[in-house]
């Protein structure tokens, strides 16, 4: 399976958004790419204030959702994308190429005193659902950062974690130190797709990156917009685990 994640530039408008993910979503299809990802709160903008995104939050069957969707079946192509969910949730969605919703997931970890004056901390992680011939799950942003999020989701059988982020300087150590740890200890692939460039008061860091299940880059951006691609087989999956199984050899009695 092919994926593409987008590194864009911070959003302004949803409808200048709308059009960057469809141009965006013609040249993953263009790349064989069968997933796009985009960042966090992509649809709405994150650091808009609370009046617009209060304005721009819908139901995942509604407004910016349904546009979305409509992408997803104009291109062909599947798209897990961020956004605001009516009820005051930072969430993710997952369409496939019929514009059907395959998944969605709701934040869990919110960071810093924004987050959590905007939004309503989900109760629950993601499901695991099958996509591209791997298990698949979701996650956003500051999740990723914590161990239990990563090593609980793989333990359910998550192959592939899927995590748009809205990650700003300075913790560029999330992209290129974390997320690869969460990976190798947990012999999964992760997807992490980031703004990159000015918002507010934020700096968005870019870095977004393709990480294999032993760690190991296979693809990553710096600090340029456009597309980042990779492929990720089960079979890649079975081979690391294969040769170290952390899964296998935890021992949770010994852990509190």
């Amino acid at each position: 399976m092919r994926i593409a994640l987008m590194q864009a530039p911070p959003t302004i408008t949803p409808w200048r958004a709308l059009n960057r993910l469809s141009d965006a979503a013609a040249e993953a299809v263009a790349c064989g790419a069968t997933l796009l990802i985009a960042p966090e709160m992509y649809l709405s903008g994150y650091a808009v204030g609370r009046e617009a995104i209060r304005e721009r939050e819908c139901a995942l069957d509604d407004g910016l959702w349904a546009k979305a969707a409509e992408i997803a079946v104009k291109h062909g192509i599947s798209i897990l994308v961020g956004g605001p969910e009516l009820g005051g949730y930072n969430t993710v969605a997952f369409f496939d190429a019929t514009g059907s919703l395959v998944s969605s997931y709701r934040k869990t970890h919110l960071y810093g005193d924004m987050d959590r004056d905007l939004f309503t901390a989900g109760d629950a992680l993601s499901n695991v659902f099958e996509f591209g011939g791997l298990q698949c799950a979701l996650a956003i942003c500051f999740d990723i950062e914590f161990p239990e999020t990563a090593r609980t989701l793989a333990r359910r059988g998550a192959e592939l974690l899927l995590v748009p982020t809205a990650n700003m300087v300075p913790y560029t150590g999330v992209a290129t130190r974390l997320v690869p740890a969460r990976a190798q200890e947990n012999g999964v692939a992760i997807a992490y797709a980031n703004f990159t460039g000015p918002d507010g008061t934020f700096d968005y860091c870019g870095l977004s990156c393709i990480v294999g299940p032993d760690g190991e880059d296979l693809a990553r951006a710096g600090d340029a917009t456009g597309l980042v691609l990779a492929d990720i087989e089960r079979d890649d999956v079975t081979r690391v685990r294969a040769d170290l199984d952390y899964l296998s050899q935890t021992r949770t009695e010994l852990y509190g």
